[in-house]
């Protein structure tokens, strides 16, 4: 195994929530009042959906809860602007994309912080998903013309048609009795789906498709001609005062890289207080990685972004775990079996090893240095393959096993809802992930247990699947 550790300061942020926050808005979806005439490109949806296959295409349901730009080439919206104004301020919304699509926040209709596609691109810029915006000057020549955008320290982006959360704390530019900008606007931190991706960064002017002239107050200013994108969860908090960034007293933070294919062993923290003891992290240079439980051959999650942070486990005497770096999407909330026999596909799910005989083999590794893991249970030999896609968008899965068994089920998910929205592919976990069934594969199964639901499918012989996130 080819570790590669770094040891670099950080700053965080700190959050003094009791002294920080006032005057806080979350903008009630079930009208448009909260905006400045909003165009009819505009409207409340109940539900949204993207077509992967399409671009630019979200799929609305009637209803409320849901805010919808429809923007097409042949009929570009326009933007949407908030009835009140702010200076400093926090901002934190859930966005979702169509495929290709591009959109953006501007900070007082004057800053924006890009949305777009960029699902699976290695290396963003300022233009992608997250990045700051250029500023732009016509009279320079046309390479010059755009300068200053910041890129994103990550990629930290989901798919098209999944839930993106994003948090920006901004610092409005001061101005003097005599309205001479005395200080620049600054992004104090920006977070997409918990990440960090932007720190303390100074604003130097408005960026590209500036609403105007920088002031000491504005509107929240959500683009809406470039292309279809959804918001949801827009919370909007003036600020009394701005957080300060403190230099961490602990010690450098030990990350292990993945320029080619890595992994590593230790503990993984799968939720409060429920911990996997014998996990194995993997990932590679297409920045996509995964963490699986060896004790049941569960697939505890996964992540776009870069790969280990393994400070907790090896500062000091530490505790074991370590930490994806990327942004995390999870595919359990608690490890149990993912193969069970039943004797029909009703029958409860069988999540603790007693009495199957499981065993785990451990692994081998493919000509590319990847894991196929092994294990036994029941009596059958199960091999789980697990690769990252060689475009980064998501992890193939193929379970395969030695004796055929029409009573051999494996567990897809748990979640809160799933919804299949085209043949083989199905939506989990209110748009946290996707997962696309191989052709030719058994019909899967979708049950109501403990208030969940629970998604199975026989086996066979081999099972082939995809997870997008």
């Amino acid at each position: 195994m080819n570790i590669n550790v770094s040891k670099t300061g950080f700053t965080a942020i700190i959050w003094l929530c009791g002294t920080l926050l006032a005057f806080g808005q979350r903008i009630d979806l079930k009208d448009l009042s909260a905006f400045k005439n909003p165009s009819n490109s505009w409207s409340l949806a109940q539900n949204v959906v993207a077509d992967l296959n399409a671009e630019n295409v979200l799929k609305t349901t009637k209803g409320e809860g849901i805010l919808v730009n429809q923007s097409t080439a042949k009929k570009a919206g326009s933007d949407l602007y908030t009835a009140n104004e702010y200076g400093d301020v926090a901002v934190e919304l859930d966005y979702l994309t169509a495929k290709g699509t591009n959109s953006g926040i501007y900070l007082q209709g004057n800053y924006e912080i890009q949305i777009d596609d960029a699902w699976g691109l290695k290396n963003a810029s300022s233009s992608n998903n997250g990045g700051i915006y250029q500023r732009w000057d016509d009279s320079k020549p046309e390479a010059e013309k755009g300068f200053g955008g910041v890129a994103p320290r990550q990629n930290a982006s989901k798919a098209p048609g999944l839930w993106q959360h994003i948090k920006i704390i901004f610092q409005a530019p001061k101005f003097d009795a005599s309205g001479t900008k005395t200080q620049n606007a600054k992004i104090i931190s920006v977070e997409l789906n918990g990440v960090l991706i932007h720190e303390n960064v100074e604003l130097f002017g408005a960026t590209r498709g500036a609403a105007g002239a920088e002031k000491a107050k504005g509107p929240l200013r959500l683009q809406g001609d470039h292309g279809s994108v959804a918001f949801r969860n827009i919370e909007i908090t003036a600020l009394s005062e701005i957080p300060k960034s403190n230099q961490n007293g602990g010690a450098d933070p030990i990350y292990i890289e993945a320029a080619s294919n890595n992994m590593i062993r230790s503990f993984v923290d799968v939720a409060p207080r429920v911990r996997s003891v014998h996990a194995i992290s993997v990932g590679g240079p297409e920045k996509t990685a995964y963490s699986y439980d060896l004790d049941n051959g569960t697939l505890l999650q996964g992540w776009h972004g870069d790969f280990i942070d393994a400070t907790p486990m090896w500062d000091g005497r530490g505790n074991g775990t370590s930490r994806a770096l990327g942004s995390v999407t999870r595919f359990t909330k608690k490890p149990v079996l993912a193969i069970s026999k039943l004797a029909n596909d009703q029958a409860a799910w069988i999540a603790d090893t007693a009495g199957t005989g499981f065993r785990t083999k451990g692994y081998v590794m493919d000509k590319q240095d990847r894991p196929e893991f092994k294990y036994i249970i029941n009596g059958t030999h199960v091999t789980d393959a697990v690769k990252v896609m060689e475009n980064g968008q998501g992890l193939t899965r193929e379970i395969a096993i030695d004796k055929p068994s029409k009573d051999l089920y494996f567990l897809l998910a748990t979640a809160s809802n799933i919804e299949e929205v085209a043949k083989g592919l199905y939506l989990v976990d209110d748009k946290s992930y996707y997962i696309q069934l191989a052709d030719g594969s058994s019909k899967p199964v979708i049950r109501d247990v403990d208030g969940k639901k629970q998604f199975i499918v026989a086996i066979g012989t081999r099972l082939n699947y995809t997870i997008l996130f």
